[in-house]
């Protein structure tokens, strides 16, 4: 490493260090005071609800992060001349440029790697605390599809990895054949296990002479394979609060069951993908500064380049959220704009710096 890309990366850090800083303190103070009065009054229970918003808020002001210390960097190298110095000593524009680039992606890998953590449920987390649920959380009435079978959970508890008066019932030919009953289920070596099982078999043929019930009892049965407490609730409420493992197991899951997985998609896209929209904004930012303050507008280009960027960042953020709606296919509505916006951005900056 050059001492030039050491000078280049020692203050950016210092400025994206700086604003983060400021941008979480800001985001979580704000959102602490909001909610003050609904936070239990435990000091334990406040202080996790700090933790948990402090990650959460994370995912958004990290990117934010990423671009406005750029531009503090930026403006600070031109209004000191410093681009002068850093042509004089033979740096190209990619040499000035290619640092800044490269600990960005690592510092967005490094976010995404984040959201394989059970850190990615912190909102789902501060939620429960604000609704004193955090210890006690419980969903009803949840019925889904598995293979032939259609299962209902009267009752389950996500954190104590169990569920409570179960029904499953398995159709052929639109006939309920089977209906099995259970009081409790508990999810272990990623299945369900259903406790004290009833099991009712219809015959094939009803008949005046064959109408005879084939009732048994099990001490135990397996069903749902792979369907994580965590996947159950989020699915079941339509939550986007996935970690990015659990979203892929999810997906698997669920396009298996021949069931909708459009909002599962969107939610991989907005973790995985959505983040580098900054990397061609710390393009575009780059290529409209000047190399002399003289006849630069510091104000104008500050202004435009936070705004641009507020602007950009809505954008993809209103595009996640069309996208739940399911309206649209995430693939056109993220992934398309995604491929234009990176194409467009690479397109002005050549036609910007070869002007």
């Amino acid at each position: 490493m050059s001492i030039l890309t050491k000078y280049i990366l020692k203050k950016y850090l210092i400025n994206f260090i700086i604003v983060l800083i400021s941008l979480e303190l800001f985001f979580v103070g704000i959102d602490f005071l909001q909610n003050f009065k609904s936070i239990p009054p435990s000091a334990n229970l406040q202080l996790l609800y700090i933790l948990y918003n402090g990650f959460f808020t994370l995912t958004l002001a990290l990117p934010l992060s990423i671009v406005f210390g750029w531009v503090i960097t930026l403006t600070i190298f031109i209004r000191n001349n410093e681009f002068v110095a850093f042509n004089a000593l033979g740096a190209t524009r990619k040499d000035i440029f290619k640092p800044v680039v490269n600990i960005s992606i690592f510092l967005l890998t490094i976010l995404i790697f984040l959201q394989v953590t059970p850190l990615a449920y912190s909102y789902d987390q501060k939620r429960k605390i604000v609704n004193n649920q955090y210890f006690t959380s419980s969903k009803s009435d949840i019925f889904l599809k598995y293979n032939e079978y259609y299962v209902y959970f009267e009752k389950l508890l996500p954190l104590e990895k169990r569920a409570e008066n179960i029904h499953i019932f398995k159709i052929d030919d639109m006939d309920v054949v089977e209906t099995i009953v259970g009081e409790k289920a508990y999810f272990q070596n990623d299945k369900w296990y259903v406790v004290d099982v009833k099991i009712v078999k219809k015959p094939k043929n009803v008949t005046l002479e064959d109408s005879k019930l084939d009732v048994r009892y099990e001490k135990f049965l397996h069903t749902l394979d792979g369907f994580k407490p965590n996947i159950l609730d989020n699915v079941y409420e339509g939550n986007t609060e996935f970690s990015i493992i659990d979203a892929i197991s999810a997906l698997v899951l669920l396009d298996e069951q021949g069931i909708n997985t459009q909002t599962i998609r969107s939610v991989l896209y907005n973790k995985i993908v959505i983040p580098f929209f900054i990397i061609p904004l710390l393009l575009l930012i780059y290529s409209y500064a000047s190399l002399n303050s003289r006849f630069f507008n510091m104000g104008k280009f500050t202004s435009f380049s936070i705004f641009g960027t507020l602007i950009v960042w809505g954008f993809f953020f209103m595009l996640f959220k069309f996208t739940n709606g399911g309206v649209v296919i995430p693939e056109f509505s993220i992934l398309m704009p995604m491929f234009i916006w990176i194409l467009s951005s690479i397109y002005f900056y050549n036609k910007k710096i070869n002007s």
